[in-house]
C-alpha cells in the first residue's frame, strides 16, 4: 500500500477517536452545543480522510506524486485546526470565528488539490517525437 494511503488511514482513525470523544463529552455533560465539531471530526476527519486513503491505495501511481503529500498536509492541517476552533466557537468563544473561517478555507484548498489529483492523468508522458519502445 502506498505510504500516503497509510498516512490517510492513520490520520482518519485519530479523527474518529476525536469525534467519538467529543460525542462522549457532549453526552456526559448534557451540553450538545458543539455538535457541529463532533460532526466535522467524523465526516471531514474520519470519513473523508479514509476515502482519500482508499483512492490512493487504488491508484498507486497518483499516490507517488508530490501533490498527494502536499494535499495530505494542507487538508490535515485545515481539519486539525478547524475541529478544536469550531468546538470552542460553538461552546461560546466567538473569538474563534476567524480561525474557523480560515481553517475551513485551508481544508477546502486541500479538497481542491484532491480534485486535481483525481482529474490528472496517471499516464507517463512520452516526449513529442519519441517513438514507443518495442
Amino acid at each position: 500500500m502506498p505510504r500516503i494511503a497509510n498516512l490517510f488511514f492513520k490520520t482518519a482513525i485519530i479523527f474518529l477517536i476525536a469525534g467519538i470523544s467529543i460525542g462522549l463529552h457532549m453526552s456526559i455533560s448534557g451540553n450538545h452545543a458543539p455538535t457541529g465539531a463532533h460532526a466535522h471530526a467524523n465526516l471531514l476527519g474520519w470519513v473523508t480522510m479514509a476515502l482519500f486513503g482508499v483512492y490512493h491505495a487504488l491508484n498507486p501511481r497518483k499516490a507517488e506524486k508530490r501533490l498527494a503529500m502536499i494535499q495530505y498536509v494542507v487538508y490535515t492541517f485545515g481539519v486539525a485546526v478547524l475541529i478544536p476552533s469550531l468546538y470552542l466557537m460553538l461552546s461560546g468563544n466567538a473569538a474563534m470565528e476567524p480561525i474557523v473561517a480560515i481553517s475551513s478555507l485551508i481544508a477546502f484548498a486541500g479538497v481542491l488539490m484532491f480534485a486535481v489529483i483525481i482529474f490528472s492523468s496517471s499516464e507517463a508522458k512520452i516526449p513529442v517525437g519519441a517513438s514507443p519502445v518495442r
